[in-house]
């Protein structure tokens, strides 16, 4: 087949594969241990408005994954030479298919299975398919349509639907619910916004609580998965709307990099995520030293961007400071079992995504209960051994170094740009449970993939095609 011939085929799959990643933004936002509290839409204004269960994600992705495969055979690149990009995460997934033998709940180890494989997967589609800058724009095309979806969702979410449905609660309550529709009340009732207590219909308190805070989650499952997607996508995003505007009208421009930054950022700081608050600074502080600046120039951005950047984070979170920062005693505690879970399973660990089981056993009596690690490194040790969790650290940050290196070095902005979200969201990993959400982890390991099969075929200025 001719090299035109070739690069259509190729756009038009890397095309619908981030479109499918941007889907999975939108509607595959829960962990897959949760899977079995997601009922299927009922309805076709269900299946536009609610979450997708996180197995169908899994049925959707197999016909791209078997086309690529195809693709791989057709169309093929020049594979990575150093085993160690593409054999940890082989150990890894076997690895986990062995620790799944021994699992002390086969239900949420055969939920959490596909989503494993999903990820070694399209890490592979995008080191053998995917990896070549023009395919990344087009794959990228897609995922930001999910990304603005998810965006405009959580704006949507702060203005208008978090205190248009608090006070509607709150009314409702005070009248008896008297002045609702009971249908309507019958939903609220089935989704446990209102609550029976002593005989009485209540406004669920935890509920509102949330609701009150105006934490938005956009199309995920809640605020710091949101911060998530953010840290990944929103670098790449404003570098497109920087770069790939300079042939429009002034204004045009302008417009497009205003709506770029304002709908990013706001959403993210509408979060209120303390743990992505930090690593944006340090992500910004990264990228200055990209500028073609004087070096002391450099660093006196630096300690401006940081000395503002942490003053506006004390002042922003220091009721949340004042009140004992219960999320951290809160995620120590998980480790804590983690650490013992790990100790006293060290080959094969409980089973993948089974931590709540060991956790029910070992948390201290005044914690909350939790279904997962809120650190997904530690979550590999606990759920697999010591094997596990370090083929999957292995992967991880074998990938990050080899390829980040050289893309720093010789990379084009986007690129650049995606491997600083790619380092942002898996520092993150450090503190939440990413790596169990189809709509994070799939679309970072195949970023993962494209930017290391760059890395590794582009730079020495050999053709793309073969």
């Amino acid at each position: 087949m001719k090299p035109m011939a070739k690069l259509n085929v190729l756009t038009g799959y890397a095309l619908a594969f981030g479109l499918f990643l941007g889907l999975a933004i939108i509607k595959f936002g829960n962990p897959v241990i949760l899977d079995q509290n997601i009922p299927p839409p009922a309805s076709f204004n269900e299946i536009i408005t609610e979450f997708w269960p996180s197995h169908w994600a899994v049925w959707i992705w197999l016909p791209f994954a078997f086309f690529g495969a195809w693709l791989c055979r057709q169309y093929p690149v020049r594979r990575p030479g150093k085993y160690w990009l593409w054999l940890p995460p082989l150990i890894w997934l076997g690895w986990q298919g062995l620790a799944a033998t021994t699992s002390v709940d086969g239900a949420l180890t055969a939920s959490t299975l596909p989503q494993f494989a999903g990820c070694v997967g399209c890490y592979f589609l995008g080191l053998l398919v995917l990896g070549r800058p023009v395919l990344m724009r087009w794959l990228l095309a897609g995922v930001l349509a999910g990304f603005t979806v998810c965006l405009i969702r959580a704006v949507d979410q702060r203005v208008f639907e978090f205190p248009q449905t608090y006070q509607a609660l709150v009314e409702g309550e005070k009248s008896g619910w008297t002045n609702m529709a009971p249908e309507t009340f019958l939903t609220l009732k089935q989704e446990n916004f209102i609550v029976t207590t002593n005989g009485s219909d209540q406004a669920n308190p935890l509920i509102l609580e949330k609701l009150a805070k105006r934490r938005v989650n956009g199309t995920l499952v809640y605020p710091n998965a949101l911060a998530g997607i953010i840290l990944l996508i929103l670098p790449a995003a404003l570098t497109i709307s920087v770069t790939n505007t300079k042939n429009l009208r002034f204004l045009i421009r302008l417009a497009v990099i205003a709506m770029t930054i304002g709908l990013g950022v706001v959403a993210f700081v509408f979060t209120g995520s303390k743990l992505g608050w930090l690593l944006a600074l340090g992500l910004g502080g990264l990228m200055l030293f990209r500028l073609d600046w004087a070096t002391r120039l450099k660093w006196l951005a630096l300690g401006v961007v940081l000395v503002v950047g942490l003053g506006a984070f004390a002042v922003v979170f220091h009721k949340y400071f004042a009140n004992g920062a219960t999320s951290v005693g809160a995620r120590l505690d998980y480790w804590r079992a983690a650490a013992q879970t790990t100790a006293s399973h060290p080959f094969l660990g409980t089973g993948p995504g089974t931590f709540q089981r060991p956790y029910a056993r070992l948390l201290l009596p005044d914690a909350e209960m939790a279904r997962l690690t809120h650190n997904d490194y530690l979550e590999q040790f606990s759920d697999s051994g010591v094997v596990g969790g370090l083929a999957y650290f292995a992967w991880i940050s074998m990938a990050l170094t080899n390829g980040g290196r050289r893309i720093w070095r010789h990379g084009d902005h986007l690129q650049v740009a995606l491997f600083a979200g790619l380092l942002a969201w898996f520092i993150q990993g450090f503190g939440e449970f990413s790596l169990y959400i189809p709509a994070l982890a799939w679309t970072a390991f195949t970023l993962m993939g494209c930017l290391t099969a760059i890395s590794e075929n582009e730079f020495d200025k050999k053709p793309a095609f073969d």
